[in-house]
């Protein structure tokens, strides 16, 4: 199944994969040449006493067909490795491009470093496949049997001794190849457990020092090594038990051809010259299987890659319909509406929001106010459309938001997510995220609304110092205020703050809830909070809980004179 699959990945690149077997056939071919040449010079030298002058053109045939054989073969590795780079390019950009559409709810729930070995280093496993696996599986095929068109005319015994050995050479190779798959199937997984890990522990390093346990990975990231080293060495021995057994196979079968062509050399049955041609072509015969043999195992790893990538590719993408078959987009502000949505995490087994319905109108400003796990973040993701309801639906000016372009659709919205993702570069491409066009002017001027550019201006570069993965090299709320600078930048008309004062100092907190207070004006706005004290800006709040709005106010003082306050510190703990 996998290898139907990897072949299907040949379709762009077929030009080159046709070239890589024609320029392979053409060099056996000129192979049965060389081998006519120097036995014919051979022949001529030892028996006929022939001088340099009347074997000269001999000579020169067989030089210039070396010569081209050379060429052959190097053109040929050219296209194969122009092969598997055009292949490996297309699968790694639709990999990655899939991985964005699935969104944060997929990646959240895997780990990033075994996300990232598989993009880098499982896509990278598949070269050997198609430069050296793929070209020579076919050719295991055409150049024995061209191979055998000339030894068959000449001494048909010789012909059938090589058709009957060469199928043991596949069959070994199968036998000893379930084995193989096997290791390569689990090298495979601790290589993508030790990347993860590894990633995990430089992610995490300054936390594990502040608790006083960095010491204890050194022998985990050690014990996890060595798993490593264990299962390429369990690798590599079946790889040289199936070289072992194929050159002991070939070496045989050309032992029998020799035996076999001396015999009937000494009793006059056979010509010295089609003697000599056959044996020089016998082991060559068998030289296409046993690379095939050695290339099969260098494939494995590739194949076993490949089971993770094509799961990550057949994952179901969140929108139901595709971009071609997309309504065109109403302009926002739109009346956005939930009608009794549900979701459930973990396929049912944790529901998230049962039956909620709200209406969002244009201008409007709704906080959604709730203990952790009541659902808000579950609403933003499906507003975003990261992830499709169970039941009900999501509708723009009463249309399904599932009938429109997800890409379109996401440029009309401004999110601010808890722990926004910074990547290692400088401030300023980390804020062009959200405006890839958007000249340094513009970029200052969204920094200022945010509150950034003063601490901004501070660094070593200013706008052109990097910052490190995930912004090691800024606070908490420095960079929350990156991340609303990001929002000021994209200007667009529905914005969505997910927690984004959580976890701050008092001092930070005053800083974005004060860019905050600029970003919402005159936009459509979602604020999720934990705290009540944190969205006074808010037109309406809704208070969530168990994945349903269960009270709704104007403002937190009318909702602390209902009694929901003294309610929800007693039933959900934490909302104040």
């Amino acid at each position: 199944m996998i290898g139907k699959k990897l072949w299907q990945q040949l379709q762009p690149a077929r030009i080159d994969f046709g070239l890589t077997i024609s320029f392979g056939f053409l060099a056996a071919i000129s192979l049965a040449g060389q081998a006519f040449f120097l036995s014919r010079i051979i022949a001529q030298v030892f028996l006929e006493g022939a001088s340099l002058a009347e074997v000269q053109p001999f000579l020169l045939g067989l030089l210039g067909l070396s010569l081209l054989r050379a060429a052959l073969v190097w053109v040929g590795q050219v296209t194969a490795q122009r092969l598997a780079t055009q292949v490996k390019n297309d699968l790694r950009e639709r990999l990655t491009g899939h991985l964005l559409a699935l969104g944060p709810a997929y990646s959240r729930n895997e780990r990033s470093g075994e996300l990232a070995n598989t993009a880098v280093e499982g896509v990278e496993a598949l070269d050997p496949y198609f430069s050296q696996y793929l070209p020579q599986l076919v050719m295991a095929v055409l150049a024995p049997v061209a191979i055998l068109l000339f030894i068959f005319p000449l001494d048909v015994t010789s012909g059938f001794i090589l058709l009957v050995t060469a199928p043991l050479i596949p069959i070994f190779m199968i036998l000893i190849g379930s084995l193989a798959k096997e290791k390569n199937d689990r090298q495979w997984r601790v290589l993508s457990q030790m990347g993860a890990h590894f990633l995990d522990v430089l992610q995490g390093l300054t936390t594990l020092k502040l608790l006083g346990r960095s010491r204890e990975q050194i022998e985990v990231i050690g014990l996890i090594s060595d798993r490593f080293r264990q299962s390429t060495m369990a690798v590599l021995r079946v790889a040289f038990l199936s070289a072992l057994a194929l050159e002991l196979l070939s070496t045989l079968s050309v032992a029998i051809v020799a035996v076999g062509i001396g015999l009937r050399l000494l009793y006059g049955y056979l010509e010295f010259e089609q003697a000599l041609f056959v044996l020089i072509l016998a082991p060559e015969f068998y030289l296409p299987l046993r690379l095939l043999g050695t290339r099969y195992h260098a494939g494995q790893a590739g194949v076993s890659a490949a089971k993770r990538i094509f799961e990550i590719l057949e994952t179901p993408l969140p929108a139901a319909i595709t971009t071609a078959e997309s309504k065109s987009l109403p302009a926002l502000p739109a009346v956005i509406r939930f009608d009794e949505v549900y979701y459930s995490y973990d396929q049912g087994q944790r529901p998230a929001l049962q039956g909620i319905s709200f209406t969002l109108q244009p201008g409007q400003k709704v906080a959604l106010v709730g203990p952790s796990g009541a659902g808000k973040s579950t609403v933003a993701q499906l507003l975003l459309g990261f992830i499709q309801p169970t039941q009900g639906t999501i509708s723009i000016d009463g249309q399904p938001l599932a009938v429109f372009d997800l890409a379109d659709w996401r440029q009309q919205v401004a999110w601010a997510p808890q722990n926004p993702y910074l990547f290692h570069g400088s401030v300023i491409d980390n804020i062009r995220l959200a405006r890839p066009e958007a000249g340094l002017t513009e970029v200052i001027e969204a920094a200022r609304q945010a509150q950034a550019d003063t601490f901004i201006q501070a660094l070593p570069q200013g706008y052109e110092t990097l910052i490190g993965e995930r912004g090691i090299r800024l606070s908490g709320g420095q960079a929350q205020r990156l991340a609303l600078a990001r929002a000021f930048l994209k200007d667009a008309p529905l914005l969505i703050l997910d927690e984004a004062t959580a976890n701050l100092d008092p001092g930070h907190e005053t800083y974005i809830q004060a860019a905050i207070s600029r970003l919402v004006q005159g936009r459509m706005a979602l604020i999720i909070a934990h705290r009540l004290s944190t969205v006074y800006s808010a037109d309406q709040i809704w208070v969530m809980a168990s994945g349903k709005i269960v009270e709704t106010g104007t403002h937190p003082t009318l909702l602390r004179e209902q009694g929901l306050y003294s309610r929800l510190v007693t039933a959900y703990g934490g909302v104040v």
